[in-house]
C-alpha cells in the first residue's frame, strides 16, 4: 500500500490512530520491515503501507497532526480491484518539519486535513540510502516552498 500522498479521517474513539485510504501499488518499495504477501494481494487481503521515492515535497513546520503510516496494517478495500486499501496509522504531533507530498504548493497546504507524512529528516534518509539501490533508485526531489533564512542575503 502506498500512502504517500493519502489523506486520512479520525477512528471513533481513538486518539492515538487514523483511518488512511492507500493506492495499492505493485513494484519495488522500501519499509522498515520486510514486504511480504504483497504480489498476491486481493480484495480482503491485509498488507502493510511502503514507501516509494517522491519528486516533490513541500516542508511544513507546526503542531498540526499527520499519519505515519511507513509499515502501518493495510487492508485491500473491497469492490476496489485490489486499487486501494485502507490502513490503521499512528497519529503524529510534534514541530518536526514534516513533508506534504505534492506538486504544488498554496497557502493551506500546511493547515488543511489529516495527511500521510513522514519527517523531513525521515524522508533525507530513505533517500540517502535508496542512492545505493539498484532497484528502487531515489528521485531528485524538489522542495516546493524553500525559505530563505533571515541572514541570508538576498539574490
Amino acid at each position: 500500500a502506498l500512502c504517500t500522498t493519502a489523506t486520512c479521517s479520525a477512528i471513533a474513539g481513538s486518539t492515538t490512530e487514523v483511518s488512511c485510504a492507500c493506492d495499492v501499488k505493485t513494484g519495488f518499495s522500501l519499509g522498515a520491515q520486510e514486504c511480504t504477501n504483497a504480489a498476491a494481494a486481493k480484495q480482503g487481503d491485509s498488507i502493510a503501507s511502503r514507501y516509494f521515492p517522491i519528486r516533490s515535497f513541500v516542508a511544513c513546520s507546526n503542531e498540526r497532526p499527520w499519519a505515519n503510516c511507513l509499515d502501518a496494517p493495510c487492508t485491500v478495500a473491497e469492490g476496489s480491484a485490489a486499487g486501494s486499501a485502507n490502513c490503521t496509522c499512528t497519529l503524529a504531533h510534534g514541530s518536526a518539519p514534516y513533508v506534504i507530498t505534492t506538486g504544488k504548493y498554496t497557502a493551506d497546504t500546511c493547515t488543511s486535513g489529516i495527511i500521510s507524512s513522514a519527517t523531513v529528516d525521515s524522508v533525507l534518509d530513505v533517500t540517502h540510502f535508496l542512492e545505493t539501490s539498484t532497484e528502487l533508485p531515489p528521485y531528485d526531489f524538489k522542495v516546493l516552498n524553500v525559505q530563505k533564512r533571515a541572514n541570508q542575503p538576498a539574490k
